[in-house]
């Protein structure tokens, strides 16, 4: 009955919204100016006139009274979108946009990351935030829906970082964080323009202990941003960023039984092998557009980047005795590379954008013993060693027609080629060679029409199909079963989607609402089919079916209570298995035999969330903001026989903002968690040994403070 209700009730709620926008609209507020997003069709456009589901989250949401260490801090506002901060910096945040990513295990796929136009995700379509600059981040921008497969291996959606670009006078900004579980980020910015050339740089460095044993992790970042006016026609950005996170701690997931005594241990496995990872990745680029003329450009992006992992997991010593099981310790070096040119046109009827990209990945994977003798937790026996090239050749068409002067198309292409080739260097008695390669290709259509009813509201449908191929790590370990044993898993097939999409979108007078409908059907859904002590083995398992409501209001309330604003982002997924498939179950499995009955739902997908906020700003700079967070059951495993139970949360932060002449001084408090809840923020999906649970941090506090001096 719950999940009727909020189905039912979610309609109501955007109809509620539209019609209180309706009213607030009569009101004399101010005029709300309209945005731009670059991200949905690579110009810059005004979303009420696009056919697609984006979203913005501006440099205030960003920055006001937050860490500004987790992505997951500002995509609460944005609906469809579920990203949860597992307090585990060895296993990123688990983020999922429609119910896509949530089987990974660590870091982020099935979403496609930029950073300023140049790619965070890996030619793979793995992808990391951890080196996501929020202390000089502009805004972030997420298109979610059928538009997304434009960028290629992105079936759920992309999310892209815009860094602020330099302006004059030169400004120096120091940030200091402080907070529960001995957090503690200290930041510093230097912002300038010296005629035609602007500069952001940023260091900074964040600690935690974390709110369970085995959970401290310490990070180190640097971002910058060059933009060179070489001419009234030229423009070029360069970009470069740097991440190291040494010895995070993994404390690893807890049973329901273990969660239910005390969520605040440890599993006793992540102490005996001291499970940890550490990661350090440098990535540069550059973007140089050339307008030929007022209506025709040419735009070139390339970028490169290396990025090394070590990941010390609690594989059982015994496990490791056969000749075929590649180790206790994953450890590899990646460098990549890519380059995406394209010509861009617009005039009066509409805008197209032609272009070709290439991206290459090499690998060099090693798998070694994680003990020495009888001591635990060191980097023991080579038992693994590798080389994968992997390689994207895509060619896209995209553009907007605007048919009538309240109607326009938008339509999209994209044709994908990927080959992976892998060469084994690890030949021994009972482990052959297991070299190999494969190929996926698709051509990704996409189509949408977007009518302006009147000036404040827009009506849109669109379609279009997408592709998920399998990451270098899904492909790493063939499931139990499998013949040979070892190798890279080259049967798995990718995912193949088809979406639809319908929604409305209002803005006027200091009110924006969306609300969208979608529908998403998957073939070879790749699915976990085997996860234990960290390392997972994935398969496909058949149809999926992905479909629900997202609504997101914004309202400027300063005819009610001068300064008052409010925002609620709230959606009610619904993901399925439209096939039976068959799983494994508690270790050691042999082969899958578990049957996963269609019908049942699918794993870390929360079946409803919603987020809303209420602020109140002083014409002094103070203010002060209360928020509410819910997030639903989620399904821990393919059988659907466990689940993270549904938690609402309140948090509340209250802070102030001053000019001095050059100088801008702000300071926060806040509290997350307020009534202190004892609740799992994230599932381990799929964990054989049925540690599903993540514990989330108690009832939290974080207080900081920041100055900024121009001159």
């Amino acid at each position: 009955m719950p999940n009727a209700c909020a189905r039912y009730l979610l309609p109501l709620i955007a109809a509620t919204s539209l019609v209180a926008s309706a009213v607030q609209a009569q009101m004399a507020a101010p005029v709300m100016v309209a945005p731009v997003v670059i991200t949905a069709n690579r110009i810059a456009s005004d979303p009420l006139n696009l056919s697609m589901a984006i979203s913005i989250v501006d440099a205030e949401a960003i920055s006001e009274a937050q860490l500004q260490v987790n992505i997951s801090e500002s995509l609460q506002r944005v609906p469809g979108v579920n990203a949860q901060n597992r307090n585990n910096y060895a296993q990123d945040l688990q983020l999922s946009v429609r119910g896509f990513g949530t089987r990974s295990s660590f870091g982020v796929r099935g979403i496609k990351l930029y950073t300023d136009g140049i790619p965070a995700s890996q030619p793979d379509g793995q992808g990391q935030v951890s080196h996501f600059s929020l202390g000089s981040a502009d805004r972030i921008e997420v298109l979610r829906g059928p538009f997304s497969a434009l960028y290629g291996n992105a079936a759920g959606g992309v999310i892209q970082v815009f860094t602020e670009s330099g302006v004059s006078p030169t400004t120096v900004t120091t940030t200091v964080a402080a907070g529960s579980n001995d957090t503690l980020r200290i930041g510093i910015k230097a912002n300038g323009r010296e005629g035609a050339v602007g500069y952001v740089a940023q260091v900074d460095r964040f600690d935690t202990e974390g709110p369970r044993p085995q959970s401290a992790a310490t990070r180190f970042g640097a971002n910058a941003k060059l933009d060179v006016k070489v001419s009234e026609a030229t423009t070029i950005t360069i970009l470069g960023n740097h991440v190291n996170l040494p010895g995070a701690q993994d404390p690893l997931g807890l049973t329901r039984a273990e969660f239910n005594a005390n969520a605040r241990q440890v599993n006793p496995l992540a102490l005996q092998f001291n499970t940890r990872k550490d990661l350090e990745q440098t990535q540069g680029g550059a973007r140089i557009r050339h307008a030929l003329n007022a209506t025709q450009a040419l735009e070139f992006v390339a970028y490169t980047g290396e990025r090394a992992v070590r990941q010390f997991q609690a594989i059982p010593v015994a496990t490791q005795a056969p000749a075929t099981y590649p180790g206790g310790v994953i450890d590899f070096d990646r460098n990549y590379y890519g380059a995406d040119a394209r010509f861009v046109q617009s005039g009066a009827w509409g805008n197209v954008a032609l272009g070709v990209a290439s991206d290459v990945l090499n690998e060099n994977r090693r798998g070694y013993q994680n003990f020495i003798g009888t001591t635990l937790g060191v980097l023991g026996a080579l038992r693994r060693d590798e080389k994968n090239k992997l390689t994207s050749t895509d060619g896209y068409a995209q553009g907007e027609w605007r048919a009538l002067p309240d109607t326009s198309i938008h339509a999209g292409v994209r044709a994908s080629n990927v080959k992976l080739v892998s060469a084994d260097k690890y030949i021994v008695t009972g482990n052959g060679d297991d070299s190999g390669g494969v190929r996926y290709s698709a051509v990704l259509p996409s189509v949408g029409v977007n009518w302006r009813v009147i000036p404040a509201l827009s009506l849109y449908a669109s379609a279009g199909r997408g592709i998920e191929t399998p990451t270098l790590n899904e492909l790493a370990y063939r499931p139990p079963g499998s013949v040979p044993a070892t190798g890279l898993n080259l049967s798995l097939l990718p995912a193949r989607n088809d979406s639809v999409e319908i929604g409305a979108k209002w803005r006027r007078d200091g009110v924006t609402a969306e609300l969208a409908l979608f529908d998403t059907k998957t073939k070879d859904e790749i699915v976990v089919v085997s996860n234990s002590g960290g390392r997972s083995a994935f398969a496909n398992a058949g149809r999926t079916q992905r479909r629900g409501i997202e609504l997101s209001t914004r309202a400027q309330l300063d005819e009610w209570i001068k300064g008052l604003q409010w925002e609620l982002a709230a959606n009610t997924p619904d993901a399925r298995y439209r096939d039976s498939f068959k799983t494994c179950g508690a270790p050691p499995c042999t082969v899958p035999s578990v049957l996963v009955a269609a019908g049942n739902r699918l794993p870390g997908v929360p079946n409803r969330a919603a987020w809303t906020e209420l602020k109140w700003t002083h014409t002094s700079g103070v203010y002060i903001a209360a928020e509410v967070k819910h997030q639903g059951r989620i399904i821990a495993n393919d059988v659907g026989d466990e689940s993270v139970n549904a938690v609402t949360l309140l948090g509340a932060r209250i802070g102030v903002q001053q000019q001095w002449g050059k100088a801008r001084w702000s300071a926060f408090l806040r509290g997350d968690n307020l009534s202190g809840k004892t609740y799992a923020g994230t599932a381990i999906v799929n964990e054989a040994n049925r540690r599903y649970f993540e514990p989330a941090a108690g009832r939290s506090w974080l207080a900081g403070t920041s100055l900024s001096f121009g001159w």
